[in-house]
């Protein structure tokens, strides 16, 4: 059984920083699609960033990029988010997702193009 599971949330001021990880379990994932994605209170599920491939490709959305760093330990079979310079509008539910096929350009901004998910990890951003 496939599980994915979150890590390193929590509560930080605006312009800190925090490393959320997701360790996969049941497969290894590191050829596979993962990415990152968020949902803040009454708002649809954002994608946040994504890596694929054995080559490690990553693209980000245009909210993060320059802040957020996504990569992958495939010895440990885990993916990380650091987060930088955070705003109170990064502050959501974090959820790590996979699939083990390669995902196009536009299919990996898309949460239905993913098999499985983790619990999600709460980020919260005072000022």
């Amino acid at each position: 059984q496939v599980q994915l599971v979150e890590s390193g949330g929590g509560l930080v001021q605006v312009g800190g920083s925090l490393r959320l990880s997701c360790a996969a379990s049941g497969r290894t994932f590191s050829s596979a699609t993962m990415g990152w994605f968020r949902q803040a209170p009454g708002k649809e599920r954002d994608f946040v960033a994504v890596i694929k491939g054995s080559g490690g490709s990553t693209y980000y959305a245009d909210s993060v990029k320059g802040r957020f760093t996504i990569s992958r330990d495939n010895a440990k079979n885990t993916v990380y988010l650091q987060m930088s310079n955070l705003k109170s509008e990064d502050t959501a539910v974090y959820y790590c997702a996979a699939v083990d096929s390669f995902l196009s350009s536009w299919q990996h901004l898309s949460g239905s193009a993913y098999r499985y998910w983790g619990q999600g990890t709460q980020v919260t951003v005072s000022s």
